[in-house]
């Protein structure tokens, strides 16, 4: 089975671009990560992992999605290679986006620039049906 469900930041806005072969949208964008421990002393740390969204989901993504906005992905692992132009192989691992969500609570930074949409969008599905979790829902 491969299925990773993440919730970060965008530290920057989503990049389009369309396939040479048939026109499709592909959106990309890094969402920072924190990791849930601190070594005492030391401040939290975060991976930078890379999202790639398709078609519907991409252009959703595109069109909603800015730095610094926390979201949520489900999808899977994606592992690929290729020759950079000085013939050196290059190894990358993304996620491929399968579901995209807005995490921010409704409380932060005031303004919502998503009025009108009363939870985070499922752009897959075209539902609400996630709810984030806040420090204040947790039971310790």
């Amino acid at each position: 089975m491969n299925k990773v469900i993440l919730m970060g930041r965008l530290t920057r806005d989503p990049e389009v671009r369309y396939t040479t072969t048939n026109n499709t949208l592909v959106a990309t964008f890094p969402i920072a990560v924190n990791r849930r421990f601190a070594r005492q002393g030391e401040e939290r740390q975060a991976d930078f992992i890379n999202i790639v969204a398709w078609d519907k989901t991409g252009e959703f993504c595109s069109k909603y999605f800015k730095k610094g906005m926390q979201v949520a992905v489900t999808g899977r692992i994606q592992t690929r290679n290729y020759d950079d132009k000085d013939g050196k192989k290059v190894y990358v691992t993304e996620v491929v986006a399968e579901e995209t969500y807005f995490a921010d609570s409704k409380r932060e930074g005031g303004e919502n620039p998503f009025s009108g949409v009363d939870a985070p969008f499922n752009a897959t599905e075209g539902q609400s049906d996630f709810t984030p979790v806040t420090d204040d829902d947790l039971p310790f």
